[in-house]
């Protein structure tokens, strides 16, 4: 299946920006389950300086920056992908680590287990309490499969959770979340991962776009999809798993990934400093079509 994406992030500053420095993430990486083919990126003004680099993660990163006055600041990302089919839905059926061996397995100094123990410690955005330590234990009982505690985990906060645009913001601490039971795709990510590594699992967030589609006869309009988030969790012998708690299944032909961190931090989708007395108002538009 292939896809093209049209992401347009638009800034209204109140007082005129005589500087800005900047951070994009809006390049989707190359996976085994996925290919970028092609990538345009449109800054408006023109930036004095733009250079493009892989973080620590791999994740395609643009710096640019403005050293000249503007009021606005516009950046239209399209990009067209080859998304290849997960077969993630087959793996659990021959595997079935329990969570006592991934946790070993985790620790153990080899090729690549510094990386995967990099995403088995909590952060700020991912700090667990002695709530979400018993939330996560309902589903991580002893001598079960990791894969099957992490389906049922996924499917308990969808069920338990209000997908609630505006309700929380980046910074909502996770406790807030558990309390009100609502939120949106980032918090639920964050959750999840979370619970994961209360119990000792590498669990990472993933942030990319998910293919939408409109009612039966009634025209998809442009612009409307959103940026999207989901977590991953690591079983030996099968890799990172990806999972979207936000609609209650394993990562499909329709999740285009950007790239993943440990939590929403590492991959923001644009981030920077700005030279300014006054406030901003930021708009976003998503696009995600099928076809080239």
């Amino acid at each position: 299946m292939k896809y093209t994406i049209h992401h347009k992030t638009s800034y209204i500053y109140l007082e005129p920006v005589s500087l800005c420095h900047n951070i994009a993430r809006l390049v989707p990486r190359n996976t085994h389950e996925q290919t970028c083919e092609n990538t345009t990126i449109h800054i408006s003004p023109q930036p004095d300086c733009i250079n493009e680099y892989e973080d620590f993660f791999g994740n395609k990163i643009i710096y640019f920056s403005i050293e000249k006055e503007h009021w606005e600041l516009t950046v239209y990302v399209t990009s067209q992908v080859e998304r290849k089919s997960s077969g993630q839905e087959k793996m659990h059926m021959n595997h079935y680590a329990i969570l006592e061996d991934v946790k070993q397995e985790s620790m153990l100094l080899k090729e690549g287990a510094v990386d995967i123990r990099q995403y088995v410690f909590e952060t700020p955005m991912t700090a667990w309490d002695e709530g979400i330590v018993k939330y996560a234990a309902e589903s991580f009982t002893p001598g079960r499969s990791v894969f099957e505690a992490t389906e049922e985990l996924t499917r308990r906060i969808y069920k338990d959770f209000e997908y609630k645009p505006g309700h929380t913001t980046i910074a909502t601490p996770l406790f807030v979340v558990m309390q009100e039971r609502k939120g949106v795709c980032q918090d639920f990510a964050h959750l999840a991962i979370a619970c994961l590594r209360s119990v000792g699992l590498p669990a990472r967030y993933v942030s990319g776009y998910i293919e939408t589609f409109s009612p039966e006869g009634v025209e998809k309009l442009i612009g409307v999809d959103a940026s999207h988030a989901w977590f991953s969790v690591y079983i030996p012998d099968m890799g990172w798993i990806d999972f979207d708690p936000t609609n209650n299944c394993l990562v499909s032909d329709q999740h285009i990934t950007i790239g993943w961190g440990r939590d929403y931090a590492d991959i923001a989708p644009l981030e920077g400093i700005i030279l300014s007395s006054g406030s901003h108002e930021l708009t976003v538009s998503v696009d995600v079509r099928r076809g080239i």
